[in-house]
């Protein structure tokens, strides 16, 4: 059973996500609350360990900016998925580019978003609708700038064969290998969206086109 924690300035949002993952029985709601703030001071008087995952709104009542949000929950070692209505697609991508894994609309059936739920604590990518027309069009949000070499490594490397495998399939040195995938680490860093594991390489693939959805299978090993 994962832990989550529900962060919404709107009340009935709360109570019925929270009254939806009590039916599902595969979710354990942690914390309902109205801001983060007021989150990580019950965490931290409490001493729980981080929420596996909090589905946050988009904006808070309270003054504070999706980025401040999401790193400062990202930070605190919970995976963020944001809840909201999703017409604003620049402050989606603010949020994506902060860490979140994923968006999931209000507009969803309640079924839909306890779907997205155990998605993200599958450690697996949450690819719909919402996110993909966030990015969709927007290269200075997705481009990192990869060269074809690097692109070439990081399509084999994050669909999960291990460096060891891509370098024999490209027929080049596992050092090389490896220095590919460091150097598209450090370009995606560059440009705000950091992916420092094998799961945030396969999502920032798929954002840029590298890979198709599809191919989001294994994520194996290193």
């Amino acid at each position: 059973m994962s832990t989550v924690a529900l962060i919404d300035d709107h009340e009935s949002v709360r109570l019925g996500l929270e009254a939806a993952c009590l039916r599902d029985g595969t979710q354990s709601v942690v914390f309902s609350g109205s801001t983060v703030g007021s989150y990580l001071e019950w965490r931290h008087g409490s001493g729980a360990a981080p929420a596996e995952i909090v589905v946050l709104d988009l904006t808070l009542g309270d003054g504070t900016t999706v980025t401040e949000n999401v790193r400062a929950l990202t930070d605190d070692g919970s995976s963020v998925m944001i809840h909201s209505v999703a017409d604003r697609p620049a402050v989606v991508r603010e949020a994506l580019a902060a860490g979140a894994v994923g968006v999931v609309s209000k507009s969803s059936a309640l079924e839909d978003v306890l779907s997205a739920i155990r998605t993200v604590a599958r450690g697996e990518p949450l690819n719909n609708l919402e996110w993909a027309s966030a990015v969709d069009g927007d290269r200075a949000f997705a481009d990192a700038q990869l060269s074809v070499r690097e692109r070439e490594v990081l399509s084999l490397y994050a669909t999960g064969l291990p460096l060891k495998a891509v370098a024999e399939r490209l027929g080049v040195a596992y050092s090389t290998a490896k220095e590919n995938i460091t150097r598209v680490r450090t370009k995606y860093v560059e440009v705000g969206r950091p992916a420092p594991t094998k799961i945030d390489l396969l999502r920032r693939a798929v954002e840029d086109g590298i890979i198709a959805p599809s191919a989001e299978g294994g994520s194996g090993g290193v």
